[in-house]
């Protein structure tokens, strides 16, 4: 299994799928759907929304019961293959989107694939998650609303750890519009816009609540045309992490309500909430369900974390489908030079996952897994 699984990963990674590249996401859709159709027996569905491949299998006659959901686009560009080759030595499989998330993709097709019922399982597998997953939310949200559970096969937390929490995400643009004038004869006409957003950036970043767990950060800026103009125009971004519904309507409501300091200017806000938090509440029960089968399974309970980096799993939970995250490969260094997965981990994790899905099917249907109740 563990050969077999190895020649997965490279086949999807040596395939590279920058997402903002179609015609890349095209060629890698074809690879990820000729490997499920190996697997699984049947081809996906493949449905573009934008001109972004996105692949379904529903399996089964039955109803969808258990959503898996993975995505096959990458943040790495064209030819990154060429520094960061794919390769397996001392036990770790490197290569770009490795870890983040093609080893979860092949893993998400071995473990169905051993299964002896499979009747209410859908795979979904997204081609713009990296890019906040614009044209496939709603095509997520829409599977998620018929399942019961949604297991997301993004990368573990450090040590394996599950993923049963992830902060909601807002992004803001926060432009202000002011008056130029010549910077040495008559400053005192204008309205400076740099000033302006010197006061909105502080009034921003006090949105913040470290105890909650809410980061409001200013980021990109921009301002004025020349060295001798008062700035007419400007700009900065908003970056907001939450890990509560409400603290995300709080910092909304705030950054909706901003007003101008200086007499004159004018601030024009654009965005909005982003990702709704997976919070605790959605995972609990399937957190409980994967230690006691871990223990089952001759492995130690996976631990539990909550992180700051959104996914899909934000999408599932949001529209209330109970939802646990973190459960592809065990490795590090995502998005970065020392992307990789651990691979004495893969088989392990594969077995976890495949049980998991077995587990909650073989449960009463719509049975409720928000609590500890559901544990096996």
């Amino acid at each position: 299994m563990l050969t077999d699984l190895l020649a997965d990963i490279r086949e999807l990674v040596e395939c590279e799928s920058p997402s903002a590249d179609l015609a890349a996401v095209a060629r890698s859709a074809d690879v990820v759907a000729r490997l499920g159709e190996r697997h699984l027996g049947v081809p996906p569905e493949r449905i573009v929304l934008d001109g972004r491949t996105h692949l379904r299998w529903r399996l089964g006659a039955g109803p969808s019961r258990v959503l898996l959901v993975g995505h096959h686009d990458t943040v790495w560009p064209l030819g990154s293959l060429e520094t960061h080759p794919c390769t397996v030595e001392d036990g770790v499989l490197r290569g770009p989107g490795c870890f983040d998330m093609k080893a979860g993709v092949a893993m998400m097709f071995h473990a169905v694939a051993a299964l002896e019922d499979v009747d209410g399982v859908t795979l979904l597998v997204t081609g713009d998650e990296e890019l906040g997953s614009p044209s496939s939310r709603g095509l997520i949200e829409d599977e998620a609303r018929l399942a019961e559970a949604a297991l997301v096969l993004e990368a573990s937390a450090d040590g394996g750890a599950l993923k049963s929490e992830r902060k909601g995400v807002s992004l803001y643009d926060v432009r202000v519009v002011g008056r130029a004038a010549h910077a040495g004869l008559e400053p005192e006409l204008g309205v400076n816009a740099t000033v302006e957003l010197a006061h909105q950036a502080l009034l921003v970043a006090g949105l913040g609540n470290e105890a909650l767990g809410t980061t409001v950060t200013p980021t990109a800026a921009r301002a004025g045309t020349t060295t001798n103009t008062v700035p007419a125009e400007g700009s900065f971004s908003v970056d907001v992490r939450v890990r509560s519904l409400a603290e995300q309507q709080r910092v909304d409501d705030a950054m909706r309500s901003l007003r101008p300091v200086l007499p004159g200017a004018r601030i024009e806000l654009t965005g909005g909430p982003n990702r709704p938090p997976l919070e605790a509440a959605a995972s609990v029960g399937l957190l409980e369900r994967a230690r006691a089968l871990a223990v089952r399974l001759g492995r130690a309970e996976p631990l539990a974390a909550a992180v700051g980096g959104a996914s899909d799993g934000n999408f599932t939970a949001g529209v209330g489908t109970p939802t646990l995250d973190g459960l592809g490969a065990v490795g590090g260094g995502a998005h970065a030079d020392d992307e990789h997965v651990l691979v004495e981990e893969l088989a392990g994790r594969t077995a976890l996952l495949g049980a998991l899905v077995a587990d909650l099917l073989a449960q009463p249907t719509n049975r409720l897994l928000t609590t500890g109740a559901g544990r096996p």
